[in-house]
């Protein structure tokens, strides 16, 4: 992976991250990186579940896989603040 799949990364993590953050109610005690790599994890793992149930062979972008990485980047930021939450 080149320097510019990095930055595609990290920009794709940061706006799937973010989205995840809107979809849950309430505040999140939750950096700016931590939610780049909840982000990242989420696209990953998304994209994954996406060709392993065969919604990522279409033309055009590709909206099921999209909502897909959203939600598990919501259910990621869940996870993380509530453990976070207990660690304090």
């Amino acid at each position: 992976m080149g320097i510019s799949g990095i930055i595609s990364a990290i920009v794709i993590g940061a706006i799937i991250g973010a989205l995840g953050r809107l979809l849950v109610r309430g505040k999140q005690n939750i950096s700016i990186v931590v939610t780049i790599i909840i982000g990242i994890v989420a696209a990953l793992i998304g994209t994954w579940l996406a060709q392993q149930v065969g919604v990522a062979v279409t033309d055009g972008i590709d909206w099921i896989e999209i909502l897909l990485q959203v939600v598990l980047a919501a259910i990621f930021v869940i996870i993380y603040a509530s453990w976070a939450g207990k660690r304090r």
